[in-house]
C-alpha cells in the first residue's frame, strides 16, 4: 500500500508521452505511452528504486489507466507491468485491446 502521509500524485505529461508519479513533489516513476487511432499503448512502467516496495507502481497504473479511460481511450498493454495490473483488475477489461487485436 502506498504511504499514507506522503503526497502521491499522478499526472499526464503529454510533452514527453508519459504519466508521471510524484511523491511529495519528487519524481518517483513513470508510465510511458504512445497514442494513435483512439488507443493508448502503455510501453514501459518504472518506479525508481528509492521509492520501491511501497505499492506506488499500482497507484501509478490505476491512475494512469483511469485517466486514459476517462478520455475514452482503448488501452493496449505492451508493458508487462501494466498487462499484469490489468489481468488482476478486471474493472478496465472493457477498454483493453491485447496486442495483435484489430
Amino acid at each position: 500500500m502506498a504511504e499514507q502521509d506522503a503526497a502521491v500524485e499522478v499526472h499526464r505529461a503529454e510533452q514527453v508521452n508519459r504519466y508521471e508519479l510524484t511523491v511529495d513533489g519528487e519524481l518517483a516513476g513513470f508510465a510511458a505511452y504512445e497514442e494513435r487511432d483512439g488507443r493508448t499503448s502503455f510501453t514501459h512502467t518504472e518506479v525508481f528504486d528509492a521509492f520501491g516496495g511501497r505499492g506506488l507502481g499500482s497507484v501509478l497504473a490505476e491512475r494512469a489507466l483511469a485517466e486514459a479511460a476517462e478520455r475514452d481511450r482503448e488501452i493496449v498493454p505492451l508493458c508487462p507491468f501494466i498487462d499484469r495490473y490489468l489481468r488482476r483488475h478486471p474493472d478496465f477489461s472493457g477498454r483493453v485491446a491485447r496486442p495483435g487485436q484489430a
